[in-house]
């Protein structure tokens, strides 16, 4: 990720955090929705789901500039993923799920330059999830 799409992610993500709730809700939804088959591994109460990915995201974007700072943290949700049943194939899906929220949630903020930049952040952080919790072999692909 270039230092301009670390901002253009964190000034979106800025626009995002008063309409948290709404947005989790919406990422959820739409990640049923596209993937009902993993909808199991949730649980039947999703208020406490949605405030979690709420404050992870926050985490991780706030760590983009010093992307070192949040690995530990990513490899090890990567790795407590994989007890919930998460396989290598559900990230793109969750990345999907994520990018359409976020062009629902900003509107017309949603410009190509920032969905590029979401994408590349993305991108980052699943592969190296998916190497960290499955292994470099799995990570390709």
């Amino acid at each position: 990720m270039t230092p301009d799409q670390v901002k253009l992610v964190q000034e979106s993500f800025a626009k995002v955090v008063p309409i948290s709730e709404t947005a989790a809700a919406l990422f959820y939804d739409r990640l049923f929705e596209i993937a009902p088959a993993v909808k199991p591994m949730f649980p039947a109460d999703m208020a406490e789901q949605r405030k979690k990915l709420m404050a992870m995201l926050a985490v991780v974007v706030n760590g983009l500039s010093h992307l070192e700072s949040i690995l530990p943290a990513a490899s090890a949700l990567a790795k407590r993923h994989v007890n919930y049943g998460a396989r290598p194939a559900h990230y793109p899906v969750v990345g999907s799920a994520l990018l359409w929220t976020l062009e629902k949630g900003l509107g017309k903020a949603w410009t190509p330059d920032v969905a590029e930049a979401w994408t590349a952040a993305y991108g980052t952080l699943s592969g190296y999830m998916i190497a960290e919790a499955y292994g470099s072999a799995e990570a390709a692909e």
